[in-house]
């Protein structure tokens, strides 16, 4: 099904009870980082979308309750000049998940064919081949057992200009927007444009894009982080293993510990 941004900018309000249902969010999520410890699986959880979109405060909520020994976050940012010396996917292959851990990324190889693409920071020939190395190299990591979820978060230009000012308006986030934010906005219709090609091109059935409607902050966490907890929930194991008998023989040489019934 073609995907089509404008049938997420509802921004309906959330209707639940929001801290109760984003802490039984957390708890859940939590578990599924423990799966993928004890059961060695590796993930990479990937986000794009529009500047001030909420991606930071979904994955700021999403990690809440993890161990952080086994996650690592990767704000994508402008190439270094060792990394523009490499092809463009080198510098991701360097920050995919061991075993055990899950990878987010906050952008990502998606900037070819989107920021690189409009800015014109790479050729044409270039952003046009990148939809076939970046679904070549996303079949290499599922085929060799790391499990992927993409997420876009879209917002109208309403909403981001909205954001946009709370954050010029709010000293502990100045820091957060810059004249990239401007230069960005000043080009919507060529990023929309990119983003129309980026869908069709790389939604694919074994790495499909979820777009968030993230016209209301809350209701985008929820619908967010639902998503990443029920699709790692079918990729990765939930069941736990068993006490270890010769730790259970410890525990009650130490100090009488007795299983349950």
């Amino acid at each position: 099904m073609t995907i089509k941004l404008e049938d997420y900018e509802h921004g309906k309000k959330y209707p639940g009870d929001y801290d109760a249902d984003l802490a039984a969010l957390q708890e859940r999520l939590a578990k599924v980082q423990v799966a993928h410890i004890i059961h060695n699986k590796r993930s990479v959880i990937l986000f794009e979308g529009w500047d001030a979109a909420g991606k930071g405060g979904i994955i700021k909520r999403m990690t809440a309750d993890w161990d952080p020994r086994y996650y690592d976050v990767w704000p994508i940012s402008a190439p270094t000049k060792e990394e523009l010396d490499h092809h463009f996917l080198w510098r991701f292959w360097t920050r995919l998940p061991a075993g055990q851990d899950i990878a987010v990324f906050d952008r990502s190889w998606y900037g070819r064919v989107l920021v690189e693409r409009v800015e014109g920071f790479c050729s044409e020939k270039e952003w046009k081949r990148a939809y076939d190395e970046i679904n070549a190299f996303e079949a290499q990591q599922i085929d060799a057992g790391t499990n992927l979820v993409k997420l876009f978060i879209h917002v109208t230009q309403e909403v981001q200009d909205k954001q946009l000012a709370e954050r010029l308006d709010t000293p502990w986030k100045r820091w957060k927007t810059g004249k990239d934010d401007y230069r960005n906005r000043a080009r919507r219709e060529d990023y929309l444009d990119a983003l129309k090609s980026m869908f069709k091109n790389t939604d694919t059935r074994w790495a499909p894009w979820k777009v968030i409607d993230g016209n209301h902050r809350k209701a985008a966490r929820i619908e967010a982080l639902t998503y990443v907890a029920e699709t790692l929930e079918k990729l990765v194991p939930m069941d736990m293993p068993d006490a270890d008998p010769e730790v259970v023989k410890l525990a009650r040489e130490a100090f009488g510990y007795t299983p349950p019934a």
